[in-house]
């Protein structure tokens, strides 16, 4: 799924064109106990309460692609009989109405999901009539001629609520209040199958963690029977070792600024483009040496990148793998940080036998916030 259409479905998570017909609920303790299972129709919750579950469900749609939206592709395997897609499917084809069916879905939850603290899974289907789309590219809610049928999972920790004080409207007294047990919002959950091409493709799926670095093999194992892509930070550091194996380290300060400045335009100019922006091993390949790598040193590449990536098809994401915002560069006791566009304003030097870098300052200087307005002191 892209963005573009990860946000039609979010945007109509409002009760109106999308239609919400049935909530599973189950609420685990720490010892992985179940406290509360329910399942009943969507409608027999009170209005109130209601706007609070699509508050969820949005929220299991955000972030980004990559890093919390992750994209998954069932294996050939999990496709056949008493696969994982079949009994997902299966779960949503009876609109989670077969109550031992569901029952085993949030057993395998259970099961596979870590978390030492309580916690609240949710479990919804859903309809999405889909509006036909002008040549023009508009919405036409008069020329809907496919249904999107889905379910939705989110996983919410439950937390005690802080210790404090509370004025009593009832006793007119600010009184200790009474601490009970909050849904945060989702940490986890999927939407299945994918809306992709605006309508379903039930050979996909869309996998959601709030923290990058918390994807959880186990569960993606267990509900999908997929091998979790590498995280957010293990992309980061996946091609940081690439780069670092293949320049060695006598690595040029200029060609690691090069590869972060074309990182950056690469970025720059997808932002209109629905689909991430994807690197492989030849647009990595490239990259290098247009960054300005030796055709020496990019002899070592093949290596370092067979030795860091398990499989020439996981590309990496451009927006994972470097933070475009920003250019840091590091010494035991220094950090320098530079806007992404002026890497130009630090410069390599060796002064009296010292390898230096050099910052050009153009404009005034703040030391702990205050302006200082001179910096050098003129000599006698």
């Amino acid at each position: 799924m892209n963005r573009a259409e990860i946000n039609e479905i979010k945007k109509n998570l409002t009760g109106d064109r999308l239609s919400i017909d049935r909530i599973c609920g189950c609420y685990v303790d720490y010892e992985k106990k179940k406290k509360v299972q329910f399942t009943k129709a969507f409608g027999q919750i009170p209005e109130e309460e209601s706007f609070k579950y699509f508050e969820i469900f949005r929220s299991t749609l955000s972030g980004t692609i990559g890093r919390n939206l992750i994209p998954l592709e069932f294996p050939m395997d999990q496709e056949a009989t008493g696969g994982a897609q079949e009994f997902l499917l299966t779960l949503r084809d009876t609109a989670l109405k077969e109550e031992e069916l569901v029952e085993q879905f949030f057993d395998r939850v259970i099961e596979n999901y870590i978390e030492p603290e309580n916690y609240y899974i949710v479990l919804v289907h859903g309809v999405y009539d889909v509006p036909g789309i002008t040549k023009d590219r508009i919405m036409n809610d008069d020329a809907s001629d496919a249904v999107y049928d889905f379910i939705l999972c989110s996983i919410c920790p439950v937390k005690l609520s802080k210790a404090g004080l509370s004025y009593i409207a009832e006793e007119k007294m600010i009184m200790q209040r009474i601490r009970d047990w909050v849904v945060d919002p989702p940490v986890k959950g999927f939407l299945f199958p994918s809306f992709m091409d605006r309508t379903d493709d039930i050979h996909h799926t869309l996998y959601f963690t709030k923290k990058p670095d918390d994807v959880q093999p186990g569960l993606v194992d267990a509900l999908f029977g997929a091998q979790a892509p590498l995280s957010a930070p293990e992309q980061k550091e996946t091609f940081q070792t690439i780069v670092a194996e293949t320049i060695g380290e006598d690595g040029d300060l200029s060609v690691v600024k090069n590869i972060h400045e074309m990182l950056s335009e690469m970025v720059i100019g997808n932002a209109d483009n629905p689909e991430p922006l994807m690197i492989g091993k030849q647009e990595m390949r490239q990259l290098l040496e247009d960054a300005g790598v030796t055709p020496e040193k990019m002899e070592r590449f093949d290596t370092a990148y067979e030795n860091a990536v398990e499989s020439d098809d996981e590309p990496l994401l451009v927006t994972n793998v470097s933070d475009v915002k920003k250019l840091s560069i590091e010494t035991p006791n220094v950090v320098i940080r530079v806007k992404p566009d002026r890497a130009d304003l630090v410069m390599p030097r060796i002064i009296d036998g010292r390898e230096c870098l050099i910052i050009a300052v153009d404009d005034h200087v703040e030391v702990n916030g205050i302006n200082v307005r001179t910096i050098f002191k003129k000599q006698a």
